[in-house]
Parts: C-alpha cells; sequence; structure tokens
C-alpha cells in the first residue's frame, strides 16, 4: 500500500526550518483560503468559524474517496496544517499585542489534484452537512510569496516579537530589507505568514512549534 504524502515530511524546506533564520524561495501552490478580521483567540468570533470552515472542507475532500467521489489523480495524504497572513490597518510592523485590530487570511494547503470541480463538490457536501458555516466565504486560490527568510519559533504566540526580530535582523544583515505590505511580482499583498505545526489544545505553549515567514526584496 502507498504510504500517504505527509507534505511536512515531503517539504522539510517549507515546514521544518531549524530555530534559525534561513532563506527561502517559496514556490505557488494551491491553498483554501478564509479572510477575516479580529481577535483569534475570540471563540465565537470570525477566526473560530473560518478554522472550522477550512477543516470541513480540506477533510471532506480528502475523505471524498470514501464517498463514491474520486477526484482525477487522487492520492492518499495527510491534510497539512493551518497557516495564516496576518497585518493590520495600519502600515506597520506586525504586532500580536493588538489581536483586536488583526485583519488576517487563514488558509490550508490542498493536493495537487484539487480543481475548481472538486472545491465546488466539497462546497455543496459542507452546503448538507453544516448549513451554520458561511461557505461562500471560502475560495481556492494559487499563492506564492516568493523569496522569504523564515525560521521555527518554539512557544507562546506572544513571545513571536523575539523570532521577528531575528528574520529582520538576518535579512538586513544578508542585504535584504523587509518587504512586508509590497506586492509580488502576481500582484499579491505580502504578509506576516505563520504555519501552526501544534495543536494549543494538546501542546504546552511553551513547547509549540510555529514557522514565521517574512517576505523580502534586494
Amino acid at each position: 500500500m502507498p504510504e500517504k504524502l505527509d507534505y511536512k515530511k515531503e517539504y522539510k524546506d517549507l515546514y521544518l526550518p531549524k530555530t534559525v533564520p534561513m532563506i527561502i524561495d517559496v514556490p505557488i501552490m494551491k491553498f483554501i483560503m478564509v479572510d477575516g478580521k479580529g481577535d483569534p483567540n475570540d471563540e465565537s468570533g470570525e477566526y473560530a468559524k473560518a478554522v472550522e470552515l477550512l477543516y470541513g472542507l480540506s477533510y471532506t475532500i480528502k475523505m471524498s474517496i470514501k464517498s463514491g467521489l474520486e477526484p482525477r489523480n487522487y492520492f492518499e495524504y495527510v491534510v497539512p496544517p493551518l497557516e495564516g497572513l496576518w497585518w493590520t490597518n495600519e502600515d506597520r510592523k506586525f504586532d500580536t499585542n493588538q489581536k483586536d485590530k488583526l485583519i488576517w487570511t487563514s488558509m490550508i494547503r490542498q493536493p495537487e489534484f484539487v480543481t475548481d470541480e472538486v472545491f465546488k463538490w466539497a462546497i455543496d457536501e459542507m452546503n448538507k452537512k453544516k448549513p451554520h458555516l458561511e461557505t461562500s466565504k471560502a475560495r481556492l486560490e494559487k499563492f506564492t510569496e516568493g523569496l522569504c527568510v523564515q525560521m521555527m519559533h518554539i512557544g507562546s504566540f506572544d513571545t513571536e516579537a523575539i523570532t521577528v526580530k531575528a528574520i529582520d535582523d538576518f535579512a538586513e544583515s544578508n542585504g535584504y530589507v523587509n518587504a512586508i505590505s509590497g506586492k509580488s511580482p502576481e500582484g499579491t499583498i505580502r504578509r506576516h505568514h505563520e504555519i501552526y505545526l501544534s495543536d494549543p489544545r494538546k501542546v504546552a505553549q511553551e513547547k509549540m512549534k510555529t514557522v514565521v515567514r517574512h517576505p523580502i526584496m534586494r
């Protein structure tokens, strides 16, 4: 039986960096995305609903083979981790201390076989299973960040400023500048990016692992 594709293990440069900054050229990937605003810790807020929607759609697609629908070129895989792009209306460095002012795009990477048709099918299934979710907020989109600096952050989100400083200092010392809020060649606004490798409900805060990634330019 073929082994399930685990994106974290297959693409360690993207998901398992060391606890020191490194430069990476991020390729184009396909994501289901949901946009929103507000404190991610608000249990009844937009973020919690977005995460529920993202995981619902991702697992609906993963289990599609057992529902009588097998997308073309389907393969067994592990659902990739939750990710987030974060910013505020003010043009300033990302600040985790003002969570109520945060604007975000929450997203989960999708396998290469996921087409617009597969995504639409998953939306229809979610509308039947969880009609309380606003599936219209979800979209399937190709996304790339290009040249970035990233590193693994170990610990609480509230101590992330230390990692952010290390990333930005590394970029500057290597002849780059922080390109947050700038535009990529594809026209995408570049953002502070986090990839969540730990479930905060199961892992102690001081042991949580989060990839922190910043876009850069010469």
